[in-house]
């Protein structure tokens, strides 16, 4: 059996949360998505869902933290070149999210990170697979 991951995360309206990420070129997954939550794809087995607060609080019974205030969580998303990694986060900027950070270039690392229409942190990150040659 193959195993899935499934993060799930608060949000205000799902459907801004699926039309922003879309601009970013990902797809969403209608059969795992309603009014409550739109499921977007990352890869074959992992997805993110974002989650109307209303009834992520009635799934978590906890408090949700104000991502604009605190840190939550960062999702890295793996890049295929230094340019994807610019391009989704201008494409994230644009969408209306805001570049976070400074540009982290490490020569065999490179990434750079961006908080979505709700906070919530995101990292694109290159690193060069002949670093991690032996």
């Amino acid at each position: 059996m193959t195993n899935h991951i499934f993060v799930n995360m608060a949000v205000k309206d799902p459907a801004r949360s699926e039309a922003f990420f879309t601009k970013l070129g990902y797809t969403f997954n209608a059969k795992f998505s309603s009014e409550n939550a739109a499921t977007m794809i990352i890869a074959d087995n992992i997805y993110v869902m974002f989650i109307a607060e209303s009834f992520f609080k009635e799934l978590s019974q906890m408090e949700i933290p104000d991502t604009r205030k605190y840190a939550q969580s960062c999702i890295v998303l793996s890049a295929e070149s230094r340019e994807e990694v610019d391009k989704v986060v201008n494409l994230a900027v644009e969408a209306g999210g805001v570049a976070r950070d400074d540009i982290q270039d490490q020569g065999f690392m490179y990434g750079h990170s961006f908080a979505d229409l709700d906070g919530h942190l995101w990292e694109v990150s290159w690193m060069d697979p002949a670093a991690f040659q032996d």
